[in-house]
């Protein structure tokens, strides 16, 4: 896990010196000044790494357009560069043991000590939270206003006192998220996002970008190479039922990537997302379940060996996109979370 961070975070890098990082972002902030049509061209290249899936990307495709439209002017020349070229990477520290789902319910508090934030609470099921240089923080600061009303967004380093770092091993035996404890820990004020008090508004562009990163056709692609790598290997590319199911997921996911370029088009212009980007991070998500189920149903026997596996004349890590599908359709937001959403906001249900 540490390897694949380091190679992303090194990914980053030569994305930016080649002029791909950032290509429609502004020039002054280090990015490329180009127009928004451009973003397709990085997004290919991008997309063609393995390691743009790593948390390094994510952080781009969070924080960045997040930190550009709400950020100060002194986050946007001192962050937003070193975003582009993997120099500095940052953890998202939004969940809790008692807010999850109901993100507004979180409890982690920040308390005004001169020009300073002290930050006390716990965080959970924090991607690469081990492996990153800072984080970003929803932290209540008002605890007498509405859920919603008394919440801030702010930035913190993780190298300090008073910040602890638990990995959790998944069943893979691999530790990709962590729980992490506050106990006063400080970040200056200068590193409040937005206003004081508004950072739900700020949490809800970046959750908005945050589905959009979830919802791209990549996991879901990824799975189908595995499929047929596995149904090649097994002798039944050509068998009529399998081919059925397996045309019937690709044209699912043919659909997702057209869909996907239109909301990506829309964050590439500045636009504003509604609601309805919900849409793409239920799509993604369980079209990735199913091409991983189908991965092990077509392996038959060996659909249960852990690790690579001799299939036929290949090696093939059967559960491993089984592995990365399951939590899919939690994080970010549960899928029950997103048809709520969906149903609301967009059909007036």
């Amino acid at each position: 896990a540490r390897r694949h961070f380091e190679d992303s975070r090194a990914w980053l890098g030569r994305l930016l010196a080649a002029g791909y990082s950032g290509i429609a972002w502004p020039a002054e902030y280090g990015g490329g000044g180009g127009e928004s049509w451009m973003t397709r061209i990085e997004r290919e290249v991008a997309g063609d790494y393995e390691e743009w899936t790593g948390f390094p990307g994510a952080t781009i495709a969070m924080l960045g357009p997040t930190l550009l439209r709400h950020g100060s002017e002194e986050h946007k020349r001192e962050i937003i560069p070193k975003l582009l070229s993997g120099e500095l990477t940052f953890c998202q520290l939004f969940s809790e043991p008692g807010a999850g789902s109901d993100l507004a319910s979180l409890a982690t508090r920040a308390v005004r000590d001169g020009d300073e934030f002290v930050v006390s609470g716990q965080k959970v099921w924090n991607s690469a939270a081990q492996y990153c240089d800072w984080g970003f923080i929803l932290v209540r600061t008002d605890p007498d206003a509405k859920k919603q009303e008394g919440i801030s967004f702010v930035l913190a380093d993780m190298d300090q006192p008073g910040i602890t770092v638990r990995p959790i091993p998944d069943m893979s035996g691999h530790a990709e998220f962590c729980e992490v404890f506050f106990d006063d820990a400080r970040t200056p004020q200068d590193n409040l996002v937005g206003e004081l008090n508004k950072g739900w508004t700020v949490a809800k562009s970046l959750l908005g970008f945050e589905r959009i990163f979830i919802g791209s056709p990549k996991l879901p692609e990824y799975a189908l190479e595995v499929l047929e790598t596995v149904a090649s290997a097994r002798g039944v590319l050509d068998d009529p039922v399998f081919r059925d199911k397996y045309v019937r997921l690709q044209l699912d996911v043919e659909h997702l990537g057209a869909s996907y370029k239109h909301y990506a088009d829309i964050v590439a212009r500045g636009e504003t997302l509604g609601a309805d980007v919900s849409m793409l991070k239920v799509w993604a998500t369980e079209a990735f379940q199913k091409a991983a189920d189908l991965i092990i149903e077509t392996a038959g026997p060996l659909g249960a060996m852990k690790g690579a596996t001799r299939i036929g004349n290949v090696d093939v890590n059967v559960l491993a996109p089984f592995y990365k599908a399951r939590p899919a359709t939690i994080y970010g937001g549960s899928n029950e979370i997103q048809r709520n959403i969906l149903s609301k906001a967009v059909l007036g249900l």
